[in-house]
């Protein structure tokens, strides 16, 4: 099992994954208005760019009152307060429902996100279908951590730690000569909203190799982002003289993110194109 620092020496076991509960993936930092809050200002946050199109509306402790969102504003003019437009009834749920039932809740109702509240209806969170999709995402990454491991356990016959922290994008060094410039841009969108999975990292002496996410490295590193979360795999520099991916590195001539090529997509192996010129060779 991985055992991580963040979770005190516990192990993240498969059950664990199938009972997340939607308190680990909601968004807690929410905008809200006041019931006599004016339509205009609402207008103007929505113009700024709202994460979810619109606003909560509590009272003054918090619990919800209702949803202020662009389809309610439609033909409103003049001086307006937001009671008198926002939606009273919402489908909500509790921060203890588990990610996958809440999940479904989204899908049978057509909901892109839900507010999450408590016993109260105090206003929690928001959960959206893009955290959904990102809890789905990040259960990927312990079997990838494990499987590394063990690799690494069994090649150089030693104990491995691992733990979870951030890491500085650039003193990373990569194991991987290119990335594949259209899935560059689908790392960016998913650093965007918030759906990219750890990287895996190897810490070794003063070396932090990357093992998997280049492209996640790469768009955050174009994106300004100095920082992303990792699973971070200690082999000690004293007990292994010679790391096999830190020589493949070296052999390759890679340093930093900046030694990785960029190929362009239609290099990709999995684009197929027909031969125009076989076809004529084979008319004649």
């Amino acid at each position: 099992m991985v055992t991580t620092d963040h979770d005190r020496d516990a192990t993240i076991t498969p059950m664990e994954f199938d009972e997340i509960s939607v308190e680990d993936y909601m968004r807690t930092d929410v905008e809200t208005v006041a019931t006599d809050a004016w339509v205009t200002d609402v207008v103007d946050r929505l113009k700024e760019g709202s994460q979810y199109n619109g606003v909560p509306v509590v009272d003054e402790d918090d619990h919800l009152l209702g949803f202020v969102g662009a389809i309610d504003l439609l033909e409103v003019y003049g001086d307006v307060h937001v009671n008198e437009v926002m939606t009273r009834e919402l489908i909500v749920v509790r921060p203890g429902m588990s990610v996958k039932n809440a999940a479904r809740v989204i899908f049978r109702t057509g909901h892109q996100f839900l507010p999450v509240v408590d016993e109260d209806d105090r206003l929690l969170g928001m959960f959206s279908n893009g955290d959904a999709v990102r809890s789905q995402i990040e259960r990927t990454t312990p079997s990838k951590v494990q499987s590394t491991r063990e690799l690494l356990e069994r090649t150089h016959d030693i104990d491995i730690e691992v733990s979870e922290r951030d890491v500085a994008i650039s003193e990373l060094m990569p194991t991987q000569r290119s990335v594949y410039a259209d899935e560059l841009e689908g790392r960016k969108y998913e650093l965007e909203n918030g759906l990219a999975e750890p990287l895996i990292v190897v810490s070794y002496g003063y070396e932090t190799l990357l093992v998997d996410g280049h492209h996640r490295a790469l768009a955050a590193e174009r994106a300004g982002i100095d920082r992303m979360h990792a699973y971070v795999l200690t082999v000690p520099r004293e007990e292994v003289a010679e790391l096999g991916l830190r020589k493949m590195a070296r052999l390759d001539g890679l340093r930093s993110l900046d030694d990785v090529e960029i190929d362009d997509y239609v290099q990709h192996p999995l684009i197929e194109r027909t031969d125009p010129d076989a076809r004529e060779t084979e008319a004649e």
